[in-house]
Protein backbone atom coordinates (compact mmCIF):
# COMPACT_ATOMS: atom_id res chain seq x y z
CA UNK A 1 0.00 0.00 0.00
CA UNK A 2 1.56 3.67 -1.22
CA UNK A 3 1.60 6.07 1.95
CA UNK A 4 0.80 9.66 0.82
CA UNK A 5 2.17 12.76 1.99
CA UNK A 6 -0.27 15.48 2.15
CA UNK A 7 0.66 18.70 2.92
CA UNK A 8 -1.72 20.71 2.89
CA UNK A 9 -2.07 23.36 5.95
CA UNK A 10 -6.19 24.37 5.15
CA UNK A 11 -7.67 21.68 7.72
CA UNK A 12 -10.91 20.85 5.31
CA UNK A 13 -8.96 19.72 2.39
CA UNK A 14 -6.23 17.98 4.10
CA UNK A 15 -8.96 16.23 5.72
CA UNK A 16 -11.32 15.18 2.38
CA UNK A 17 -8.07 14.74 0.99
CA UNK A 18 -7.10 12.08 3.63
CA UNK A 19 -10.75 10.61 3.29
CA UNK A 20 -10.48 10.10 -0.62
CA UNK A 21 -7.10 8.61 -0.40
CA UNK A 22 -8.18 6.33 2.54
CA UNK A 23 -11.30 4.97 0.58
CA UNK A 24 -9.19 4.38 -2.73
CA UNK A 25 -6.58 2.17 -0.42
CA UNK A 26 -3.87 4.58 0.49
CA UNK A 27 -2.37 5.07 3.58
CA UNK A 28 -1.64 9.19 4.44
CA UNK A 29 0.39 11.37 6.65
CA UNK A 30 -0.48 14.90 7.02
CA UNK A 31 1.39 17.77 7.10
CA UNK A 32 0.59 21.41 7.90
CA UNK A 33 3.59 23.46 7.15
CA UNK A 34 7.14 23.12 5.60
CA UNK A 35 9.13 21.82 9.03
CA UNK A 36 6.39 19.12 9.44
CA UNK A 37 6.66 17.97 5.62
CA UNK A 38 10.28 17.82 5.35
CA UNK A 39 10.38 15.36 8.40
CA UNK A 40 7.77 13.01 7.16
CA UNK A 41 8.64 13.05 3.39
CA UNK A 42 11.42 10.43 3.41
CA UNK A 43 8.39 7.65 5.08
CA UNK A 44 6.38 8.62 1.95
CA UNK A 45 5.84 7.19 -1.74
CA UNK A 46 4.20 10.17 -2.92
CA UNK A 47 4.15 14.03 -1.64
CA UNK A 48 1.03 16.16 -2.78
CA UNK A 49 2.38 19.57 -1.84
CA UNK A 50 0.29 22.91 -1.24
CA UNK A 51 2.50 26.18 -2.09
CA UNK A 52 1.28 28.15 0.45
CA UNK A 53 1.70 27.32 3.73
CA UNK A 54 1.39 28.71 7.40
CA UNK A 55 5.66 29.02 8.06
CA UNK A 56 6.89 28.90 4.30
CA UNK A 57 6.27 28.32 0.89
CA UNK A 58 5.81 24.51 -0.76
CA UNK A 59 8.74 25.58 -3.12
CA UNK A 60 11.15 25.11 -0.41
CA UNK A 61 10.10 21.42 0.28
CA UNK A 62 10.13 20.85 -3.70
CA UNK A 63 13.85 21.72 -3.87
CA UNK A 64 14.66 19.79 -0.66
CA UNK A 65 13.25 16.79 -1.79
CA UNK A 66 14.61 17.00 -5.29
CA UNK A 67 17.89 17.84 -3.04
CA UNK A 68 17.35 14.34 -1.61
CA UNK A 69 15.23 11.87 -3.34
CA UNK A 70 12.83 11.26 -6.69
CA UNK A 71 9.92 10.29 -4.93
CA UNK A 72 6.83 11.78 -7.16
CA UNK A 73 5.68 15.08 -5.98
CA UNK A 74 2.09 16.80 -7.61
CA UNK A 75 1.57 20.11 -6.55
CA UNK A 76 -1.48 21.15 -5.79
CA UNK A 77 -2.56 25.21 -5.23
CA UNK A 78 -4.61 27.70 -6.14
CA UNK A 79 -1.47 29.64 -7.78
CA UNK A 80 -2.97 29.39 -11.29
CA UNK A 81 -0.88 31.28 -13.25
CA UNK A 82 1.44 30.10 -16.11
CA UNK A 83 4.41 31.56 -14.57
CA UNK A 84 4.14 29.58 -11.21
CA UNK A 85 2.97 26.27 -12.92
CA UNK A 86 6.05 26.66 -15.11
CA UNK A 87 8.25 27.31 -11.75
CA UNK A 88 6.97 24.07 -10.11
CA UNK A 89 7.29 21.76 -13.16
CA UNK A 90 11.34 23.73 -13.43
CA UNK A 91 11.90 22.97 -10.01
CA UNK A 92 11.22 19.29 -10.23
CA UNK A 93 7.45 18.91 -10.26
CA UNK A 94 5.91 15.90 -11.68
CA UNK A 95 2.51 17.20 -11.87
CA UNK A 96 0.58 20.50 -11.17
CA UNK A 97 -3.07 20.64 -10.39
CA UNK A 98 -5.17 23.45 -9.78
CA UNK A 99 -7.85 24.67 -7.01
CA UNK A 100 -10.63 23.59 -6.97
CA UNK A 101 -9.80 20.13 -8.28
CA UNK A 102 -12.03 16.50 -8.56
CA UNK A 103 -11.06 13.79 -6.03
CA UNK A 104 -11.22 11.56 -8.77
CA UNK A 105 -8.60 13.26 -10.51
CA UNK A 106 -6.32 13.10 -8.29
CA UNK A 107 -6.40 9.98 -7.64
CA UNK A 108 -5.95 8.86 -11.36
CA UNK A 109 -2.98 11.34 -11.52
CA UNK A 110 -1.60 9.41 -8.17
CA UNK A 111 -1.98 6.18 -9.91
CA UNK A 112 -0.29 7.47 -12.63
CA UNK A 113 2.68 8.83 -11.08
CA UNK A 114 3.19 6.04 -9.21
CA UNK A 115 2.79 3.79 -12.03
CA UNK A 116 5.88 5.84 -13.75
CA UNK A 117 7.83 5.80 -11.12
CA UNK A 118 8.15 2.12 -10.54
CA UNK A 119 10.24 -0.47 -12.80
CA UNK A 120 12.60 1.71 -14.56
CA UNK A 121 15.54 0.17 -15.88
CA UNK A 122 19.04 0.14 -13.71
CA UNK A 123 20.32 2.25 -16.46
CA UNK A 124 18.35 5.16 -16.02
CA UNK A 125 20.31 8.84 -14.91
CA UNK A 126 20.59 9.78 -11.73
CA UNK A 127 18.58 12.59 -10.69
CA UNK A 128 15.21 12.38 -13.18
CA UNK A 129 12.20 12.73 -11.69
CA UNK A 130 9.44 10.20 -12.15
CA UNK A 131 7.78 12.01 -15.49
CA UNK A 132 11.41 12.88 -16.69
CA UNK A 133 12.13 8.98 -16.08
CA UNK A 134 9.02 7.84 -17.59
CA UNK A 135 9.87 10.58 -20.79
CA UNK A 136 13.69 9.41 -20.65
CA UNK A 137 12.12 5.32 -20.77
CA UNK A 138 9.70 6.23 -23.64
CA UNK A 139 12.60 7.65 -25.79
CA UNK A 140 15.12 5.17 -25.32
CA UNK A 141 12.97 2.21 -26.22
CA UNK A 142 11.69 4.35 -29.20
CA UNK A 143 15.50 5.65 -29.90
CA UNK A 144 16.25 6.62 -33.74
CA UNK A 145 12.26 6.90 -34.14
CA UNK A 146 10.66 10.90 -34.73
CA UNK A 147 7.80 11.20 -31.42
CA UNK A 148 5.62 13.71 -32.22
CA UNK A 149 4.96 16.36 -29.63
CA UNK A 150 1.54 15.12 -29.22
CA UNK A 151 2.56 11.34 -28.26
CA UNK A 152 5.06 12.30 -25.57
CA UNK A 153 2.47 14.62 -24.20
CA UNK A 154 -0.27 12.02 -24.21
CA UNK A 155 2.75 9.20 -22.43
CA UNK A 156 3.87 11.63 -19.76
CA UNK A 157 0.41 12.67 -18.95
CA UNK A 158 -1.37 9.07 -19.97
CA UNK A 159 -3.89 11.20 -22.62
CA UNK A 160 -6.23 11.81 -19.25
CA UNK A 161 -7.36 14.89 -20.54
CA UNK A 162 -6.61 16.81 -17.83
CA UNK A 163 -4.44 19.68 -17.61
CA UNK A 164 -1.50 19.30 -19.76
CA UNK A 165 1.44 22.09 -20.52
CA UNK A 166 2.99 21.95 -23.96
CA UNK A 167 6.00 24.05 -22.10
CA UNK A 168 5.98 21.58 -19.13
CA UNK A 169 7.24 18.87 -21.76
CA UNK A 170 9.85 21.35 -23.56
CA UNK A 171 11.31 22.04 -19.52
CA UNK A 172 11.33 18.23 -18.93
CA UNK A 173 13.02 17.94 -22.64
CA UNK A 174 15.56 20.80 -20.99
CA UNK A 175 15.98 18.52 -17.74
CA UNK A 176 16.74 15.32 -19.30
CA UNK A 177 19.34 17.18 -21.48
CA UNK A 178 21.57 18.44 -18.74
CA UNK A 179 21.31 14.91 -16.77
CA UNK A 180 21.95 12.40 -19.77
CA UNK A 181 25.50 13.32 -20.55
CA UNK A 182 26.90 10.57 -22.40
CA UNK A 183 24.08 8.37 -22.21
CA UNK A 184 22.52 9.52 -25.65
CA UNK A 185 20.78 12.57 -26.54
CA UNK A 186 17.14 14.11 -27.39
CA UNK A 187 17.35 15.89 -30.86
CA UNK A 188 14.55 18.18 -32.05
CA UNK A 189 13.01 17.27 -35.06
CA UNK A 190 11.61 20.85 -35.77
CA UNK A 191 7.69 21.64 -36.31
CA UNK A 192 7.41 17.85 -35.15
CA UNK A 193 8.73 16.82 -32.46
CA UNK A 194 12.10 15.03 -30.65
CA UNK A 195 14.03 11.89 -31.22
CA UNK A 196 16.83 9.85 -29.02
CA UNK A 197 20.18 9.06 -30.78
CA UNK A 198 22.67 6.94 -28.74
Amino acid sequence: MAKILITEDDETIRTALSVILADNGFETEAAQGCAEALQLFDECDLCLLDLMLRDGSGLDILKEIRRKSSMPVMIISCMDDSSDISRGLDLGADDYVTKPFSGQVIVSRINALLRRSSGFSNDMPDGLTATEQRLYSYFTLNKGRVLTRDQLLAHMWDNKGEFVSDNALSVAVNRIRGKVSGKGRIVTVKGVGYKWED
